[in-house]
């Protein structure tokens, strides 16, 4: 979820407002012949967080309203679960469950397929966590996520709980969680590649995004600049074109060139999915807005 204040915005204005097939009358590389912005549902207070299951059905979070939406393949909007633990960033894992931000308590959520949720993680060194926003599954089951710090208006404190915004690292078994990242300023949106080797990581607030090599025991090496944008969330296609937020869909290829701007009519977009049964539907999570657009690759994470 964006911060209270939109100091965020200035970071984007560098960069395209208009997409690559309107700039240059060429056809886009990644929008798909023809394609054109869906508004899909409305009316939400702020949209964040969108992962598709297994079938193609997407869900989102409602955050203030407390509520997970799910969005199904044949185009019908319900409610997954009420009170959803003030859900922020999601992420289904390799079984099904949906991993979730919950950022009312500042915990990390595994929720079942019937909505019943396990809490995960809500500590780290005794301490309460700062806020976990957004998370990624890797493929050999551990959970990566970022924990920044945004004061919510349902906490009883104004000072973050750690001594850091940082990136943690929880192992598949469940049992540990570390610390992966020591030097980012406000870490926001997360994503990793299929084969689990490198990890790309926004820190919103410093406006960059990084990639790190993930290592066999978890742990980050490697960090090098991937682009001079923050995100506040991230997915990445087959074709490793990597998908970030804020003023619309910025669409880096895998070289860190941006290659393609997707407008969205709305002040600020949170997040990004891939889904639909055919997983080439890009969903996005616009504020009070819910929105699809078809591209012309699928979605590299089965899940986001």
């Amino acid at each position: 979820m964006k911060p209270s204040s939109l100091f965020l915005l200035p970071l984007l204005f560098g960069f395209m407002t208009a997409s690559h097939a309107q700039s240059t009358n060429a056809p886009s590389p990644v929008l798909a012949p023809g394609a054109t912005l869906q508004k899909l549902a409305g009316d939400f207070k702020f949209t964040e967080g969108p992962s598709c299951d297994a079938h193609g059905n997407v869900f989102f979070t409602d955050q203030p309203n407390d509520r997970i939406l799910k969005w199904s393949v044949d185009g019908k909007l319900s409610t997954f679960l009420q009170p959803a633990g003030r859900a922020n960033g999601m992420y289904f894992d390799a079984r099904g469950n949906l991993i979730a931000c919950a950022d009312e308590k500042t915990e990390l959520w595994s929720i079942t397929p019937d909505g019943k949720h396990t809490v995960l993680v809500r500590e780290y060194q005794g301490r309460k966590l700062n806020g976990p926003n957004d998370v990624w599954a890797h493929p050999d089951g551990r959970l990566y996520f970022t924990d920044p710090f945004y004061p919510r208006e349902w906490w009883d404190y104004q000072e973050a709980p750690q001594d850091g915004r940082h990136v943690y690292c929880l192992s598949a078994d469940r049992q540990t969680l570390r610390r992966v990242t020591f030097d980012l300023v406000q870490p926001n949106g997360i994503t990793g590649t299929p084969d689990g080797k490198t990890l790309y990581v926004s820190d919103i607030r410093a406006g960059k995004t990084y990639a790190y090599d993930i290592q066999p025991d978890g742990a980050l090496t490697n960090r090098r600049l991937f682009c001079e944008l923050g995100s506040d969330g991230m997915t990445i296609d087959t074709q490793g074109n990597l998908y970030l937020t804020g003023k619309g869909v910025i669409v880096f290829d895998k070289t860190g060139k941006q290659i393609e701007h997707i407008p969205v009519p709305e002040r600020w977009t949170g997040n990004v999915s891939f889904g639909g049964k055919d997983h080439r539907t890009l969903f996005i999570t616009a504020s009070t807005g819910f929105y699809s657009i078809r591209l012309q690759f699928p979605g590299a994470n089965p899940s986001k």
